[in-house]
């Protein structure tokens, strides 16, 4: 064998398994078809951010890689949730769900994703167990029961115990092992920038739902001085690319009416970027000699930061699962266990997000105001509210 295991793709859910893995000390090959982009203002720096909820940092300490991320994190206390589905764009329910009712520790932690990316990077490059090779694809694959053999774009092959397939929503491991999958699309795009604003975050994340799409602000540290957040605007795709295309101080005007200006003016304070907003799920999340992770496993709308945490869970059960029989990695026993382990909880969170986000699109004055009443009616209920946190911070239902 090559390695013990091959991961396909080098996003931040790649990039995190090799390191997880590595750590384990399994021998790890990490492909990717682009080099990650690792600077705020390089062409094609992934501008969103991530949130880790609590179980995905505690992934990341495992995976040895919290230390080098801590001191960029933004702590997350609050998950503000305010409807502003009135005549005007301004609150009419605005709701706390604040960390303290049900932990001593914040919700999570919140870091711009190119920052990931070259932390991540650079953390792998000091791991002898694990070979990071930016710039080579996966492009065949080919199974037996007893290993797998990998083409590569570089003309090479390797042979390995265990595909990990985190390469993405179209992911080529997943066509190549003719796994099938259920794409819900929306008609809608999220633009996603970072900003700055005059009335500091308070480390509370924001959620502001009108029409079209919630209108998210999630912490960031501060920028040349001044209180920052990410954005993710997410609209009818037309309106989105309409948006996409507005000059600078047009496009700062309608963000911050759409922000209920609750920060205050907004400016626009890195590129912008678009991207398709789908739901999507895979047939099965697993292969003869193939795991399906991430993107690859199943995709869902930015709301709740939902995710990347979805994606962190694949990771942390299949890795509970190697490093519990290691002479197993990779069989048809221990992929069917990670199938198992997985499937409702991923279906259950991709048809519930789906759902939140067809509820946050909702432009008919009277089902904004049936949103509003739900919101206040879920929020007033103690147990249903600590619920729905623990539910959202990955607590099984």
């Amino acid at each position: 064998m090559d390695c013990d295991i091959l991961i396909s793709g080098g996003g931040i859910a790649g990039l995190t398994a090799a390191a997880a893995f590595g750590a384990a000390g399994f021998s790890v090959i990490c492909v990717d078809p682009a080099p990650p982009v690792t600077d705020r203002e390089a062409s094609g720096a992934d501008l969103r951010s991530t949130a880790f909820l609590q179980p995905a940092q505690a992934f990341l300490e495992k995976a040895g890689l919290w230390a080098r991320l801590e001191g960029h994190a933004m702590p997350l206390q609050v998950m503000r949730i305010v409807d502003a589905g009135g005549e005007r764009p301004e609150p009419r329910v605005t709701r706390d769900f604040d960390a303290d009712d049900i932990s001593e520790k914040p919700f999570g932690w919140n870091l711009p994703n190119w920052l990931l990316r070259r932390e991540m990077a650079a953390h792998l490059h000091d791991m002898p167990t694990v070979d990071f090779r930016p710039g080579t694809a996966t492009t065949t694959l080919f199974t037996r029961e007893a290993y797998a053999r990998v083409g590569l774009s570089d003309g090479s092959t390797v042979q390995t115990r265990l595909v990990i397939a985190a390469d993405g929503r179209n992911s080529p491991m997943r066509e190549a092992a003719g796994i099938g999958v259920k794409t819900t699309r929306f008609g809608q795009k999220a633009l996603a920038f970072a900003v700055t604003h005059p009335i500091p975050h308070g480390n509370v994340s924001t959620e502001i739902h009108r029409t079209g799409g919630p209108f998210t602000l999630v912490p960031l540290p501060d920028f040349d001085g001044k209180p920052s957040s990410a954005v993710v605007w997410m609209e009818e795709g037309p309106k989105a690319e309409a948006l996409f295309r507005l000059d600078t101080p047009t496009l700062e005007a309608a963000m911050s009416e759409r922000s209920c200006h609750l920060f205050g003016p907004l400016t626009l304070a890195s590129q912008r970027t678009l991207w398709p907003i789908i739901a999507q799920h895979a047939e099965t999340l697993c292969g003869e000699r193939l795991a399906l992770v991430a993107e690859a496993a199943h995709v869902v709308p930015p709301i709740g930061a939902q995710g990347l945490n979805m994606s962190l869970n694949d990771m942390a059960t299949l890795h509970d699962l190697a490093t519990a029989t290691p002479e197993r990695l990779g069989d048809r026993q221990m992929l069917e266990s990670y199938h198992r382990k997985r499937i409702l909880d991923v279906r259950a969170r991709v048809a519930g997000i789906t759902l939140l986000n067809r509820t946050s699109m909702l432009s008919a004055p009277l089902l904004r105001d049936a949103r509003a009443k739900a919101l206040d009616a879920l929020y007033g209920v103690t147990p249903v509210r600590k619920t729905l946190m623990q539910l959202g911070l990955g607590a099984k239902g």
